[in-house]
């Protein structure tokens, strides 16, 4: 491996450490409003806060994405294993298919998820006051990292099937 490819792979290593963190704060973060709004409404211990809903949801979306952002990364998003040990070659090529498959749902997510933003840039959420776009960039971040992981997928694969040997 050239000394590029192991900076980028040094690059997406810590891409997906990252991801991993932020997984786990979303994770941590959506706990803070679902509890307050679990307790206002069996108790009066707190108000009912209207905004504890809305700031969970957008939470919950990037949870969703960084979670799928990780789950490309370790070839456990959009994988489905039905046939049998298929040797290295045969696995290699399979993957390649799946992983064009990823690609063009990636292409997808950047193309109209770039448009969904465009369209939330100058509007606000209507009860936590939040800009939108801040919410809507997660689908294209998403397709980009997607791109990312499946790009060092393909060099892996290709490397493969051109050896014969597993990586």
């Amino acid at each position: 491996m050239t000394a590029a490819g192991r900076a980028w792979r040094r690059f997406t290593a810590g891409f997906a450490r990252l991801l991993d963190w932020l997984l786990i704060a979303s994770v941590a973060v959506l706990i803070v409003p679902v509890t307050m709004q679990i307790v206002s409404r069996y108790t009066d211990l707190i108000p009912p806060y209207i905004w504890t809903e809305e700031l969970a949801r957008f939470v919950f979306i990037w949870m969703i994405m960084i979670g799928a952002m990780v789950g490309v990364r370790e070839t456990a998003h959009f994988n489905v294993d039905v046939w049998h040990r298929l040797g290295p070659r045969g696995e290699a090529a399979l993957n390649l298919v799946t992983q064009v498959a990823t690609l063009a749902f990636a292409l997808v997510f950047v193309w109209s998820g770039t448009e969904f933003t465009r369209f939330a840039i100058y509007r606000i959420s209507e009860l936590a006051e939040l800009p939108l776009w801040v919410i809507h960039i997660a689908w294209p971040l998403t397709g980009l990292a997607w791109i990312v992981f499946l790009g060092e997928q393909f060099v892996d694969n290709l490397r493969v099937l051109a050896s014969g040997e597993a990586a």
